[in-house]
């Protein structure tokens, strides 16, 4: 097992390492994960979560024991690039990795577990939430920073934003972080980046609002590229829906 602890947790590397070692028979679970495993840990009163990443095909065994950083990693590096950035998001403690000679396994990825009033996605479920609009503004600026900041989150979906009200004051926080690039991103790669996160044109037309605001973009131009990126990303999901379902359908038979 291989693991990276971050410096102010160097004192309790122990305890977690019996977290990780304990994983199956410990922890409170959390959450619904469809790939992989989420459990909560009290770690001397600090609230602390643990995803664990499952075992990658075959092919990516070998690709993560010897080409490419593994997702835990990555999740590690790149909060705390977030946290230098100045950017929201629940404060790395350490990831860990079991490897063989030639193969990778699993790996777990440990951070603080932040308490939040709601995520993206509920604003996609309530329309009419109280400062459903002021919520959604207040995240558009949130992701101009993260463009500026030349953070582009390829995760940017529903559920991958926490956010935390403070009585209008609100705050965002980015989880699920293995995916990222880093560096300027040009218009198109900016609007594309809100293509998974709701099927409402109304909400489009809001951050596309607060969006070309921001920019000093023209607003049509901003609306009709943010609205065929979500249309198309939406067609792709429910086409690999479908294929998928087709696939299971002829297998039961």
């Amino acid at each position: 097992m291989n693991y990276t602890v971050h410096k102010a947790f160097q004192k309790d590397k122990q305890v977690l390492t019996s977290y990780i070692e304990n994983y199956e028979t410990s922890g409170e679970d959390f959450g619904n994960q469809d790939r992989n495993s989420l459990k909560l840990y009290n770690l001397n009163g600090l609230t602390i979560n643990v995803k664990s990443f499952k075992i990658p095909n075959l092919v990516n065994q070998i690709a993560y024991r010897f080409f490419r950083k593994s997702k835990a990693q990555r999740s590690f590096e790149y909060a705390n690039r977030l946290l230098h950035l100045g950017i929201g998001t629940p404060k790395p403690i350490a990831f860990y990795e079991y490897k063989t000679p030639f193969l990778f396994k699993k790996s777990y990825y440990i951070s603080e577990h932040l308490p939040y009033d709601l995520t993206y996605r509920e604003l996609t479920f309530n329309l009419t939430m109280a400062n459903h609009e002021a919520i959604l503004r207040a995240f558009t600026r949130f992701t101009f920073g993260l463009h500026k900041a030349g953070v582009n989150f390829l995760d940017h979906s529903p559920g991958n934003t926490l956010i935390q009200l403070n009585g209008g004051a609100y705050k965002f926080y980015l989880v699920d972080l293995n995916r990222m690039e880093f560096g300027d991103m040009d218009f198109e790669t900016r609007i594309k980046n809100f293509a998974r996160l709701t099927t409402h044109k109304s909400m489009v037309e809001i951050m596309s609002d607060e969006y070309a605001k921001l920019g000093g973009y023209d607003y049509n131009r901003v609306f009709h590229l943010m609205w065929e990126e979500t249309e198309a990303f939406q067609n792709r999901f429910h086409r690999k829906r479908r294929i998928k379902n087709k696939v299971f359908f002829w297998r039961k038979k």
